[in-house]
């Protein structure tokens, strides 16, 4: 994607539209080196109202690349540290007793924002990790019995270190399942990294994105548009049949003991159509299927202990699927 905007709230041409999240990239990368897949798919998780888990070592400026994210889109943006004592309520809100009406009044917990960075949702218990369920499927927040609903748009971006760090807490399926895309977060390359230590001795400050230079290029009103123009993508039975074929093929894997559900194969096709749209076209091809095929199937399937064992990943093995289910001419 190469940016050719950077005005913000233009929607009324389609392409207009698409050159504003285009500029994403370029924007972004003025306080993050070297990341522009994951840049591609938090906008990709954008455009199909999905959620998206970032997997990397600490260090690896997770967090930055969220924050940036919102900065460049002006999108409200809370932040939630998730340690071994963090509390449902503590993220979803809870009831508090006023003592000057003698009521219980609902304080609104930092779940309540447009981009929700959830950062390391492993170092906490599964109790506090399920509070974010109901959030991420329904888009609302139910205390004391009344649904509350949360604002538009909402994503929620959840960092994780690898699982076999100290003092995690792998995700259960369900939650696994609730995340359209799973971004792997690479070690920088070392040109990559001489850049990130020059712009440190050259003054910047990761906290203060303004002075990086970060601003406004998009916003809701883009991604409206945008998400209207995705609906709009075409997509053949054969294709459809395509993303159908690779799912069902996870579930025969002898290497899985849990393929693809049904769920995945949506999001897969979801995901294919937004790229479409990114890259420029109006319909399908099998090459959309095949570049978000990773990020979104990664982490709905289960490696065989003795697989995993035998150094094979999940990684792997969707490519090895990938490689043999017959692509549509």
């Amino acid at each position: 994607m190469d940016p050719t905007t950077d005005n913000a709230g233009q929607t009324g041409d389609p392409d207009t539209t698409r050159a504003s999240l285009e500029a994403l990239r370029a924007e972004i990368a003025k306080a993050v080196v070297g990341q522009d897949p994951a840049v591609t798919g938090l906008v990709v998780a954008l455009l199909c109202r999905g959620h998206v888990l970032l997997e990397g070592v600490p260090g690896v400026a997770k967090t930055l690349l969220v924050r940036a994210l919102a900065s460049a889109l002006e999108l409200d943006t809370k932040r939630v540290q998730f340690t071994p004592d963090l509390m449902p309520s503590d993220v979803t809100g809870s009831l508090v007793y006023d003592t000057r009406t003698a009521e219980f009044s609902f304080q609104p917990g930092p779940v309540f924002t447009n981009l929700l960075l959830a950062d390391e949702i492993n170092r906490t218990p599964p109790k506090t990790q399920s509070s974010l369920l109901e959030a991420m499927e329904e888009r609302q927040v139910t205390v004391d019995g009344t649904p509350r609903p949360l604002p538009e748009p909402f994503l929620v971006a959840a960092t994780q270190n690898p699982v076999e760090y100290e003092g995690t807490y792998p995700l259960p399926e369900a939650q696994l399942d609730r995340f359209l895309l799973k971004l792997t977060i690479p070690l920088p390359s070392r040109e990559d990294e001489i850049d990130v230590l020059t712009r440190h001795a050259e003054g910047f400050d990761p906290r203060d994105l303004r002075a990086a230079g970060v601003r406004p290029v998009a916003g809701a009103a883009d991604l409206a548009a945008a998400r209207a123009a995705v609906a709009k993508t075409t997509v053949s039975p054969e294709i459809t049949a395509y993303v159908v074929d690779i799912c069902r093929a996870t579930r025969e894997s002898p290497s899985l003991t849990l393929g693809v559900s049904p769920r995945g194969a949506t999001a897969l096709l979801a995901t294919a159509r937004a790229w479409a749209w990114l890259t420029g076209r109006d319909y399908v091809i099998p090459d959309d299927v095949k570049a978000l095929a990773l990020p979104t199937l990664r982490h709905r399937v289960q490696l065989r202990p003795e697989a995993e064992m035998e150094g094979v990943t999940a990684d792997s093995v969707i490519n090895a699927i990938l490689a043999h289910v017959p692509v549509p001419r």
